[in-house]
């Protein structure tokens, strides 16, 4: 048996379809369940499921109601995101140097 090394486990969790589409959704506000779902076009069963392991990895927590938002470590990733979406802005230079 092999212990996971913590970036494994993260690559896991976030590399399951939608997860950090919903940091992403999420950075800016706190969104219900059916917000999240109209806004990504998402199944319930799967959004449920994401959003609980979300939730346990403390990257989202519930605000008392309804609605998730973005914890601590939640806005740490939705930083890296950021600097991603400027990856991804950025052009793309042709040939190689």
């Amino acid at each position: 048996m092999t212990i996971a090394k913590p970036v494994e486990d993260a690559l896991d969790l976030l590399g399951r379809r939608w997860a950090l589409r919903l940091v992403w959704e999420l950075r800016r506000s706190t969104l219900s369940f059916s917000e999240l779902r109209g806004r990504i076009g998402i199944s319930p069963s799967v959004l449920s499921a994401r959003l609980g392991e979300l939730v346990d990895a403390d990257v989202l927590e519930r605000d008392g109601g309804r609605r998730y938002r973005l914890t601590g470590r939640g806005r740490e990733l939705a930083r890296i995101l950021y600097e991603l979406n400027r990856w991804a802005q950025a052009p793309q230079q042709t040939g190689r140097t």
